[in-house]
């Protein structure tokens, strides 16, 4: 059958009642990274009683939803991310009980509690992985082995060339069962096998445990790399990758490869839509959807696969990292819209886009573009179609705090061995502690040495400060959220536009409410035309404008 272009003349339009939408769909998620929230207890680390002290916080900015990186029990090679027992809070956060404390406030806030899922790998000092080395059949098949290569000279080697993502090899030898474990990230931590179907029902069974503990939804790290290329495809044998051609000059870097056969593995999703049928199991029963959130730095043509396959439902939010990834403070109007159209063009028609300017993971909004684009670079997250997504601090303004290679703790950065350009990896600068007030340590803790040190100029950088001034970034951020609220950012259409290299501009319609938001990225002033957005004239109310800006609001 052929297809040729047509047009279509509308002969009637019925008024259609706009669709009841979800408690995800319009709440604002609030990433807390619990080791630098607040400290409870003086330790110097963040904890769970900290974070039930300032749930009213986040009530107060406008937030619904907060998602928790891990604080699940774990030895902290890599702060929670290696995790030894999913069942049980990592004790240095505090207890059991102390997590049920926080489910019940926030349940009284209505806020919605959202955890990080690590499926991908576990701790070398879990009880799964213990076993494991005893010989114990059904844990040794938990993790990923395989037998080493012996060169010539009788020199025992890894089975392949894989590399870590935080560098050298993925491979790690232990003489208990005489072959190596895979670790796509750190040694400590070692890969699950999820060509194991054991492995699956375990993975089901921890999101069951704390779904029965009151969450509401989970943020899958890492997913792109749940699954190896299947090694019965190439005669029992795990391939090398190939070469990537990008770092010729570190063949122990994670760039130096190709990573055809250890990401995006097509098994992959099969699971995420399996896991989203289990949190369809619990909205059967109470009628609340739980929310699945999907991390992986991939192409959009990928990215779409985590919704769905046409016939199974998966993440609602795979999220879109176009705002980290694609643009920065150098970048131009036409690439600030190029980008941020790029997930909307690609995504399902009956999905919503999500936005995320800010992680654990990234140098944080005011260091990565500039402390003057705070509140324009918030106004884009909160104010498009779409879910938003606001990392602690960005609300504030937070810059990346200075941390020496003394008092260096990512792994990333220790495994570069390089005490000079360490930084460029570190992610501790954006991990730096929250900055509640211009006491000791920020408010954050009482203790005479935090995990992190605290960055310089929280002083005058900090929520207690921003609550106590008229201008703020704090208070322009609550205005959003309130703003954020209106039909019209809901339920309406959207139009962008580069009004040309410096400033962006997008409009916002419904049921003939208009809104335009217009962000300078330069210190350049312009007189600009926006009557270029249709049924756009006459006379504008300013409704809410920026710290920088000088145009008087009304």
């Amino acid at each position: 059958m052929r297809l040729n272009p047509i047009l279509l003349l509308p002969a009637l339009f019925l008024l259609v009642q706009t669709r009841e939408l979800q408690w995800w769909e319009t709440t604002i998620f609030y990433q807390i990274y619990p080791r630098s929230f607040v400290d409870s207890d003086g330790d110097g680390i963040g904890d769970l009683k900290g974070i039930t002290s300032k749930l009213e916080y986040l009530r107060e900015i406008g937030v619904g939803a907060t998602w928790l990186s891990p604080m699940f029990q774990s030895p902290m090679y890599d702060f929670g991310y290696d995790i030894a027992d999913f069942y049980d809070v990592h004790n240095e956060y505090g207890t059991m009980q102390d997590f049920e404390d926080l489910i019940a406030k926030a349940k009284e806030l209505d806020i919605k509690i959202v955890l990080d899922f690590v499926p991908n790998h576990g701790s070398n000092e879990s009880v799964w992985f213990e076993e494991a080395l005893k010989g114990h059949e059904q844990y040794y098949d938990y993790f990923v082995w395989e037998d080493g290569v012996v060169d010539e000279n009788g020199v025992m080697h890894p089975p392949n060339n894989w590399n870590s993502v935080f560098r050298k090899s993925a491979w790690e030898y232990r003489e208990e069962v005489g072959k190596y474990y895979l670790h796509q990230f750190v040694i400590g931590q070692p890969d699950f096998n999820y060509r194991n179907p054991a492995v699956v029902e375990e993975m089901k069974n921890v999101l069951r445990f704390w779904l029965d503990k009151g969450v509401a939804g989970f943020r899958i790290d890492a997913i792109s790399h749940l699954f190896e290329v299947d090694k019965e495809l190439y005669g029992g044998k795990l391939p090398d990758e190939p070469l990537s051609g990008r770092r010729s000059d570190d063949p122990l870097s994670y760039d130096y490869l190709d990573h055809i056969y250890t990401v995006n593995q097509d098994e992959t999703y099969d699971m995420v839509y399996q896991w989203r049928e289990v949190f369809d199991e619990y909205e059967k029963i109470d009628g609340l959807q739980r929310v699945v959130m999907t991390e992986a730095y991939t192409s959009p043509q990928l990215t779409m696969r985590y919704f769905g396959d046409g016939e199974r439902e998966g993440a609602q939010m795979p999220f879109n990292f176009v705002l980290i990834s694609d643009v920065n403070g150098d970048s131009t109007a036409p690439e600030i819209k190029y980008a941020l159209d790029k997930f909307l063009t690609f995504k399902p028609i009956d999905k919503l886009a999500n936005w995320v300017a800010g992680n654990h993971d990234n140098n944080r909004v005011a260091s990565r573009f500039s402390p003057k684009l705070v509140d324009g670079i918030n106004m884009i997250v909160l104010l498009l179609p779409g879910i938003a997504v606001t990392y602690m601090g960005e609300e504030i303004g937070m810059k990346d705090g200075f941390v020496s290679w003394e008092d260096t703790v990512d792994p990333s950065a220790c495994n570069t061995d390089d005490p000079i350009n360490y930084y460029q990896v570190s992610r501790d600068p954006e991990r730096t502690p929250f900055q509640w007030n211009s006491e000791k340590n920020a408010g954050f803790s009482t203790a005479d040495k935090t995990w992190l040190p605290v960055a310089d100029g929280y002083e005058a950088l900090n929520v207690e400060f921003q609550k106590s001034v008229e201008r703020s970034h704090l208070n322009i951020y609550k205005k959003l959220a309130i703003l954020r609220t209106e039909p019209v950012f809901r339920h309406g259409r959207f139009e962008s536009s580069a009004l040309n290299s410096d400033v962006f501009a997008f409009r916002r319609w419904h049921e003939g409410e208009i809104y335009l938001v217009v962000i300078n990225l330069r210190e350049q002033s312009y007189s600009l035309d926006l009557t270029y957005f249709e049924n756009v004239s006459g006379h504008l109310e300013i409704v809410i404008n920026s710290m920088e800006s000088p145009k008087v609001v009304g």
